[in-house]
């Protein structure tokens, strides 16, 4: 098991179609990831895509988008080493990879959701 093993879901009132298409852009993975180089190892279109990681950390990384109601669950996982083992304390990595997320998973559904209210449809 890695030393480094995130998991996390975010509800998104948004098309699973638009969902993965923001996804896939190469761009938002600078923008989300910026220690890492993202590989592509399994795109499934709208269900996702699982890539290999290195950087700062290295393993893999996972976004799956499961069609809920009237929305998509947005499920992330980040299973990684150090790099440089020794030199960072796992739980400060982990805090702080986990925060990171959170913030750009939370900036993805205010983006995507808008002016939306909670309970109304999309």
């Amino acid at each position: 098991m890695p030393s480094l093993d995130l998991v996390d879901e975010t509800y998104v009132v948004a098309d699973r179609e638009l969902l993965a298409m923001v996804v896939a852009d190469r761009a938002r993975w600078v923008q989300w990831w910026p220690e890492f180089t993202m590989s592509v190892f399994m795109d499934r279109g709208v269900d996702g895509i699982r890539w290999s990681i290195s950087g700062t950390l290295v393993g893999s990384s996972e976004i799956w988008l499961e069609q809920v109601g009237d929305g998509v669950l947005l499920h992330y996982y980040l299973r990684a080493e150090p790099a440089l083992p020794g030199r960072r304390k796992i739980d400060i990595l982990r805090k702080r990879h986990a925060m990171a997320w959170k913030r750009s998973a939370w900036a993805l559904k205010d983006e995507l959701e808008g002016d939306r209210r909670p309970g109304e449809p999309r």
